[in-house]
Formats: structure tokens, sequence, C-alpha cells
């Protein structure tokens, strides 16, 4: 405010200089006296440049103020990320598919994570609404939604039945794609137009919302019904890594021989690879669209803005998944019965001067029977462990070394399960390194790579 009052004087003294003969003529002919007309002037003056500034002024509260309105766009995380380069998903993309689901009756493949960020203001507050209720609010027929495991509101345990039933906000029908009834039937299809699939995936194999996509895929193929797959991040999609699965121990864990327990594929580009390889096993060729993303690249983070599914509660946890998601086929506790889940392994039977955490698993939101319920446990806290570009085993070969009850450790069926393959564990119980461990993995790990890269979307 100093240096503008300095400058006013200043361009004042400058122009009273150079029309002062104007002046002097002014009150020669005027009937206003000098003292009088000066004073005038530089009022007048003095008005018009107060007039000036606050004009500048004003127009500058207006940008500032617009640029404080919500807009429609969805932020990377990165601070340097300018407007023109935001991550924009699939489900934010009305423009693109709304005229492909007009005067259609549509079904939804759904669950909490199915979100279309409505609005975000300068201070990084971000306003959602579900796939569902936005679809509906643009006048789009939906007759039923399909839930995968955990539910269409995910509240339900990994593993627990899912019983059909209806949304109590909407009022739709909701049919279960979990427990007996995995793949749609022909039946709950009939009057069906098109399929929308719009799930957060998180990138690893065992994962089960890419086995739910297969059977979704394959049963809207046979039944001859489009399939509409709105596509999101992948927040462990920047690599490709762990043993590969074997085509004697696919299920519903990993439905596809040859996909390794990181794939590095968006959910779109994992259906792309479905359809195009034929894996889906059906005669009849799907009629898939992807909704791709904008400014997405595979080295991206992306921090997911709802739990995918009950026990990934945090960013920590999903980048942790892919190494600890493992122990499932193991006697340690990964945090289940926590607010740790995926970032802490634990067990009563690992050394308490090595394993410093204690902690004791009870029922909570996600685990209504945790491993070792009630019972203290030794544990390892990985809450902060650095962002991991592999999958690590470390921690369950060291807890394997250290456990006092070796032959308790393993669920072999679970564990070859999850792994794909029976010879992780055995490699693990003959005490190989980690180094030739991963290095059995890479022959097939490379043939999965060249394949992929026929379907990505994306850099």
């Amino acid at each position: 405010m100093a240096m503008i009052a300095i400058l006013i004087i200043g361009v004042e003294a400058v122009l009273l200089y150079f029309f002062a003969p104007i002046m002097r003529l002014a009150v020669k002919y005027s009937k206003f006296n000098r003292p009088m007309a000066f004073r005038l002037f530089k009022s007048t003056f003095f008005l018009v440049c107060v007039i000036s500034i606050s004009c500048g002024n004003a127009s500058e509260t207006k940008n500032q103020t617009e640029a404080e309105q919500p807009i429609n766009f969805n932020p990377t995380d990165s601070s340097t990320a300018k407007l023109k380069e935001a991550l924009v998903l699939g489900a934010n993309q009305t423009e693109a598919y709304l005229p492909i689901l007009k005067d259609k009756k549509v079904a939804v493949v759904g669950n909490p994570s199915s979100l279309i960020l409505k609005a975000q203001t300068t201070s990084a507050e971000k306003k959602y609404t579900h796939l569902v209720d936005s679809l509906i609010a643009h006048n789009i027929t939906i007759v039923k939604v399909f839930s995968p495991e955990h539910g269409f509101r995910g509240t339900a345990d990994a593993g627990e039945a899912v019983k059909d039933g209806k949304d109590p906000k909407t009022g739709l029908p909701v049919i279960s794609l979990y427990g007996s009834n995995k793949k749609p039937k022909p039946e709950q299809l009939v009057g069906i137009d098109i399929l929308v699939f719009d799930i957060q995936d998180v990138g690893v194999r065992f994962y089960t919302y890419i086995a739910t996509l297969h059977y979704v895929m394959q049963a809207a193929a046979e039944a001859s019904i489009p399939i509409l797959v709105l596509d999101r991040p992948n927040p462990n999609g920047s690599y490709v890594d762990g043993p590969v699965m074997e085509a004697e121990h696919t299920s519903f864990l990993g439905m596809h021989a040859g996909v390794p327990l990181v794939h590095g594929m968006t959910i779109g580009e994992y259906a792309q690879m479905m359809a195009e390889e034929n894996w889906l096993e059906t005669n009849n060729t799907p009629q898939l669209t992807v909704i791709p993303m904008k400014n997405y690249t595979h080295d991206m983070h992306y921090s997911l803005p709802v739990r995918p599914s009950p026990n990934l509660p945090n960013d920590q946890a999903v980048m942790l998944y892919p190494s600890l998601g493992l122990c499932e086929g193991t006697t340690l506790n990964a945090g289940r019965g926590t607010e740790m889940q995926f970032q802490i392994i634990g067990a009563p039977y690992l050394p308490a001067e090595k394993y410093t955490l204690n902690y004791t698993p009870q029922p909570n939101f996600g685990s209504k029977n945790p491993k070792f319920k009630g019972q203290t446990c030794n544990g390892l806290d990985l809450r902060n462990q650095a962002p991991l570009q592999k999958v690590d085993l470390r921690f369950i070969v060291d807890a394997y070394r250290n456990y006092e009850k070796k032959e308790e450790f393993f669920n072999t069926k679970n564990f070859t399960a999850h792994a794909g393959t029976a010879q992780l564990q055995k490699q693990i119980e003959s005490g190989l390194s980690l180094d030739e461990i991963e290095q059995s993995w890479q022959i097939d790990l490379e043939q999965f790579k060249k394949l992929r890269s026929k379907y990505l979307l994306y850099k």
C-alpha cells in the first residue's frame, strides 16, 4: 500500500507540472479561484486513481473467487500436476458413456468404490457420488445391481457369503456374485440391455474382483449382452512381479494361467486381454467397450478415496498387499482384527525379542473371527515401510525361519492357491535364498510382459 501511495503522489506531481498552464488559463477564465481549481483537479485525479486501483483489485478478487469454485475433474496426488494434465477416471467421463446407456435397461456391477468425483475445491476437499446414484440422476434406467465379494456396500468379511437383497438407498435389487453364485445366471440377465462394470482393483492376481469381471464378461458374452468397463487406476500398476499362475492351480484366486501375482494392468486393460486371448471359455465374442482414463500413466501415484475392501484401509495397506497377501495361506495374522490390516504381521509363535510389536486381534469391521483372536501376538510393524516395487518375500521367509511351530506355518492348499504354484512353499521350506526364489520367476515374467504389452492403454 505504501508503494501505491508513493506512485500516486509521483504521478500527480508530474501531471500537475504539465497541466499547470492549462489550469492557470482555466482559473483566469473561470468563476472558480485558483486554490479551488487545483484542489478540484487533485481531488478528481486522486479519485480516478483510486477507482482504477479498486477496479483492478475487484478484478483480482473476482478471479480469485472464480478459482475457488468447485471444478469437475479427478486430480492426481502430485502437487506439480497442472489442471490440463489432471487424471480423469473412466467413470467421470459421462459424456463418453451416457449416450451408450440412453434408453437402455442397465445393470451395474459395483461396490462402494464405484464413485464419481463431483467436485473439488482449492482446499483439496473432494465430493463424490456413487455411480448408481449418478446414472439415476441422469435418467438412466437401472434395473438391478450385481455385487462382488464383500457386497454392494462393502461390509462383508473376506470369504463371507453375501446374500441377495435390496439396496436401502435406491430400492434396487442386489444380486450377489460371491459364494455359490459367482457367475450371473441366464435368468438374472433377462431384460438387461447392457452391463456396466465399475470396481476399483488393486492389481493383485488373488484379489477377487478380476475373477468377478471374468465371470460377468463370460455371462454377458453368452447372453449377447454388451459390457461397458469404466477404467480405474491400478495403485500397484508400476511393476510386474511374483510367481506365475500354473494351470493346475487356477481358482477364484487366480483364473488365468501365466499371470503373475502382480500383473501391472488396469482393470480395463485386463478385460481386453481376457477378451482377446479367449480366456473367457465361450464361443461368443464379448461385446466389450472400455472407457479409458485421461492423463494416466502406470507409474502415477493414486490414493484411493475409499477402502476397496474392508481390510485395505489405506494406501500403505494397498501397497503392502501384494507381499503380505500371501500370509493368508499361512498361520500368520496380517493385521486382521486390528486397525492395521496388511500393515503388520504377527503370531504368538514368533520370538518377542525380534518381533517387538505386541497386539491382540479382536473381532472388528471386516474380520469377525481373525487368526489368534484374543491372543497376544508378537509382530512386525510395517506402517512406515518405504514403497515397494516388487513382491517382497522377506516378511514371510523370515517369519517361517523364526517360527516355533514350523510344521503348522503353512496352510498348504490355501498358500498354493494364493501363490499360484506349489513350488513357492517348497522353496521356502528348503531354505532357498530370496534371490534364488525370485530368479525362478524371471522367464515366465518376461513372457507375460510381452503378452501384457499388447493390451496396455497407457504408458
